[in-house]
């Protein structure tokens, strides 16, 4: 934060003087001023410099930067920074950041990232950027928040390419393309992302913003994985010169471009990589979530490119798809993408009859300890039939939904579970999201022994796989938690044969 006299500075002063009888006043007005503020993140940058203007439309309604002459200012070391602009809260804004000989990041590869002609750099060490670095990010001063990512940096790009120039239209557009192509849930882009090399100090942060932090880290572990790159400076002009060109990117690649299935596979292997470099349980189990929802979106880019002939990724037609993203067809930004995308993931489907392999293995006891929610509704998706239990507001059970899922949903010896946060506690009463702490998932060998649990301090996380069972027969339950400390009676036992 500026100190407060800096925010300070632009108000009126007082001047008396004692030189004679007559006491002066005068007042110095200043224009207003309004705070952009945000993070440069990829890992954290800093040191960077950042420079913000104002989006202004000339008479044809056609958006660009009002280039002023201002000293940039820097990155603090965990990537922030803010920028005062002159005028009102009112309009976009774009920001830009450029790297100089002192600009560092801090490595969010696992293990390293390597560098060309130069030692790796181990995770959570620093290393320079080269001068050509830079990111871009816009946004509406009203929300005065405006992060720098190599996602934001693609999405000012695509952009541009509007007939409208940056217009806030434009801008909306493209930052909910990108957050398509990526299998992000709506307004992803507008999170700050964690640093991923120190996930274990913030439990508090939610799947979706480890998802975007892990889905830019993959620009830079790229680099170690294909000797074409020396640099991330190199993945992002390649990346974005095909969105600048073409407002696309390629699928699936053809060995010489970056292919957005290039991105989504290392965001899988990253995710999969920095479960070994926690210690938190918690952010261990997000980054599960992360990691299926990667695997399943590289499935689906696989899937589309089979069947299509198109090779590149756009949003302009969207098919709902397991991970809970849109899937891309390939237009520009001049087609209104649906917003609204789907973050959950359901990869069940109603089956035809009401038949299933396994059937529901009874209740455990109640726990009376708590008073805290109702309607919840849990399952398990398996390679067979399972059965949806809700999580029931008293000792009565509702009638099993039948529910099947599509083979390779999940790997053998793991059970992918999703429930619904209620919104009701058990005595009726209405249960906000903002009440409620997290989640526990109880399981065992034996619906009468689940002496295994897995915390979960995150009320938007709505799925969890488990993995690394054992062969034989895997019970699940789950319970809510509220901030006040209750706890629910457990759901419906569902389970699983390994």
């Amino acid at each position: 934060m500026f100190p407060a006299a800096v925010l300070l500075s632009g108000c009126g002063l007082d001047i008396s003087s004692d030189d004679d009888n007559t006491s002066t006043q005068s007042s110095v007005t200043t224009e207003p001023t309004v705070q952009i503020a945000g993070a440069a993140m990829k890992g954290v940058i800093q040191q960077g410099l950042v420079v913000a203007n104002r989006l202004i439309a000339d008479k044809d309604g056609y958006y660009s930067p009002q280039r002023q002459a201002a000293k940039p200012v820097l990155t603090a070391d965990d990537g922030s920074y803010e920028w005062q602009l002159r005028g009102k809260a009112e309009g976009w804004a774009l920001v830009e950041l450029t790297a100089d000989s002192g600009t560092r990041m801090i490595c969010d590869v696992v293990p390293q990232c390597d560098q060309a002609g130069g030692a790796p750099v181990a995770f959570g060490q620093t290393m320079p950027l080269d001068s050509s670095f830079s990111l871009r990010g816009a946004g509406d001063l009203r929300m005065e928040t405006v992060n720098l990512t190599p996602l934001t940096h693609l999405a000012v790009t695509l952009a541009e390419r509007s007939g409208d120039g940056l217009s806030p239209v434009a801008i909306s557009n493209a930052y909910t393309t990108v957050e398509n192509w990526f299998g992000l849930p709506a307004g992803a882009l507008r999170l700050t992302p964690p640093d991923l090399t120190s996930l274990d100090e913030m439990t508090g942060v939610t799947a979706d913003a480890i998802q975007v932090a892990i889905a830019n880290a993959a620009f830079l572990a790229l680099v170690n994985d294909n000797t074409q790159w020396d640099s991330i400076s190199d993945v992002l002009t390649d990346v974005t010169s095909q969105v600048s060109a073409t407002g696309q990117i390629s699928v699936m690649g053809n060995g010489t471009n970056v292919a957005l299935a290039d991105l989504v596979s290392a965001a899988a292997l990253q995710s999969s990589e920095l479960q070994n470099a926690v210690d938190s349980s918690v952010i261990s189990q997000k980054l599960v979530v992360v990691e299926y929802r990667n695997v399943q979106r590289f499935k689906t880019i696989a899937d589309v490119n089979e069947e299509s002939d198109t090779g590149v990724a756009d949003s302009g037609d969207t098919t709902e798809q397991a991970t809970g993203g849109d899937e891309t067809a390939g237009t520009d930004t001049g087609s209104s993408p649906d917003s609204s995308t789907d973050t959950s993931t359901d990869t069940s489907t109603d089956t035809p009859t009401g038949s299933t392999d396994e059937q529901v293995a009874g209740t455990t006891e109640p726990d009376t300890s708590g008073d805290v929610t109702s309607g919840g509704e849990t399952s398990t998706d398996t390679t067979t039939d399972e059965t949806v239990a809700d999580t029931g507001t008293d000792t009565e059970t509702s009638e099993p939904v039948t529910e099947t899922t599509p083979e390779e949903t999940v790997p053998a010896n793991t059970a992918l579970l999703s429930w619904t946060a209620p919104l009701t506690r058990e005595n009726g009463e209405s249960l906000a999201m903002g009440e409620i702490a997290g989640f526990e998932v109880v399981y065992g060998n034996s619906a009468e022994n689940l002496d295994q649990s897995l915390a979960i301090g995150d009320a938007s996380v709505d799925e969890l796989l488990v993995d690394e069972l054992t062969e034989g027969t895997w019970y699940f339950a789950i319970r809510t938690l509220d901030t006040d400390g209750n706890r629910s009676r457990l759901s419906e036992v569902v389970y699983k044969q390994i």
